[in-house]
């Protein structure tokens, strides 16, 4: 197969295609048994985005990186975005952080002392400030606040609670700006998280207003949950803000997107697609959110990359005119078939022409391998701290 089998829509999508980075996928992560330190790792966010620029050098679909805060801290964020721009990316999302001071041991925007419910507003009014340095646009909270147990709190109380914090965060936002809401099913809560599930998410955000979107995260959903159905309605509210992509065999696993279930991945990819959200000015933004326990940074975040490009590219080759029949029609089978014969195409061969028309490498991977990038860190990195999870 070669790029001249697609329509001229689809070879220009897939041409215009970008995935955003997150800069905490190229330190040290494990699990909570053990961090697994790797040689050359970044020791502070200058180094993360010369790493994450190196995805976009041979893939050009990863220009924006994410920040997290307070991991991501740095004195002059005007510099770092500087630095950024030299190295051909962009700052995205800045992504906050509850779930890491002990105050917040009860919750943090739901906390049943006001006191504890201003630092965390406060702490959203920062990330704005370096948002502001950077030019990102897209502010993005994950909840992690919860209860342990029946009784402990109240469930409404809590609800009220945060559509009051969340009030005072989106009354800062300039213009321009997204406050970008993530949920999850469990986790660490386990009785019940205070944005458990897209519905939560969307009614907060509907609340709120225009700039309240719900981010979906692929790996934060009930076994079973069929994802792509939560993509359909959300898009239908034209509420859906972005993806957090990665992959899961039994919970928040975070592991590289389209490694545990590539079907799921083409389903997604079809939503989007069939709802015009793949156009840059759709408002759907594409984020990985992984952490990258024993195989190399670099090189994950690229397949990762190419993953989401293979089932993108196998969702626009869906026969439309096929499958809108069969459906109309009640033909079943044949409705089936126009999707599977899409996702049982070989699409390498494709994406491969598609990256030599870019004037790239046709395999990413084995074009970074011969680079000698990671040799060149393993080398230059030695003292100093590494980054990793919580750092």
């Amino acid at each position: 197969m070669s790029a001249h089998e697609l329509s001229p829509q689809a070879h220009a999508a897939l041409l215009s295609q970008t995935i955003e980075l997150p800069s905490w996928a190229f330190g040290n992560s494990g699990t909570r048994f053990k961090v697994f330190a790797q040689a050359g790792v970044p020791r502070d966010p200058f180094e993360k985005i010369s790493d994450a620029a190196q995805v976009n050098r041979y893939t050009q679909a990863a220009p924006r990186v994410s920040l997290h805060i307070p991991w991501d801290l740095v004195d002059d964020y005007e510099a770092l975005a500087a630095h950024a721009r030299d190295n051909g990316v962009t700052i995205g999302a800045i992504n906050s952080n509850l779930f890491q001071d002990d105050q917040y041991m009860l919750g943090s925007l739901t906390h049943p002392d006001a006191v504890v419910r201003k630092k965390a507003v406060d702490h959203h009014l920062q990330c704005l400030d370096v948002m502001r340095a950077t030019g990102s646009t897209d502010l993005k909270l994950w909840l992690p606040d919860g209860l342990n147990y029946p009784g402990q709190d109240s469930l409404r109380g809590r609800q009220d609670r945060l559509a009051e914090s969340l009030a005072e965060i989106y009354a800062a936002l300039d213009p321009e700006h997204r406050l970008v809401i993530e949920y999850k099913f469990f986790e660490p809560a386990f009785y019940s998280m205070d944005i458990p599930d897209w519905g939560t998410a969307l009614l907060h955000c509907l609340a709120l207003g225009e700039q309240a979107v719900v981010v979906l995260d692929t790996g934060h959903h009930a076994p079973g949950t069929n994802i792509e159905f939560i993509v359909a309605q959300l898009l239908r509210q034209g509420r859906l803000g972005a993806f957090d992509f990665n992959s899961r065999f039994y919970a928040d696993d975070d592991l590289m997107v389209g490694a545990a279930d590539p079907f799921q991945l083409f389903r997604i990819m079809h939503e989007i697609v069939s709802a015009g959200a793949l156009a840059p000015d759709s408002g759907v933004n594409f984020m990985l959110d992984q952490c990258h326990n024993i195989e190399p940074k670099i090189p994950a975040q690229i397949r990762s990359v190419m993953n989401i490009q293979e089932a993108t590219a196998k969702a626009l080759l869906v026969d439309t005119v096929a499958l809108e029949a069969a459906q109309t029609s009640g033909d079943v089978l044949a409705a089936n078939g126009a999707l599977m014969d899409a996702y049982n195409t070989d699409v390498r061969a494709l994406l491969a022409d598609l990256r030599e028309e870019q004037g790239l490498h046709p395999d990413p991977l084995a074009a970074f391998a011969a680079s000698g990038y990671t040799e060149t860190i393993v080398a230059e990195r030695v003292g100093g701290a590494q980054a990793g999870w919580g750092a």
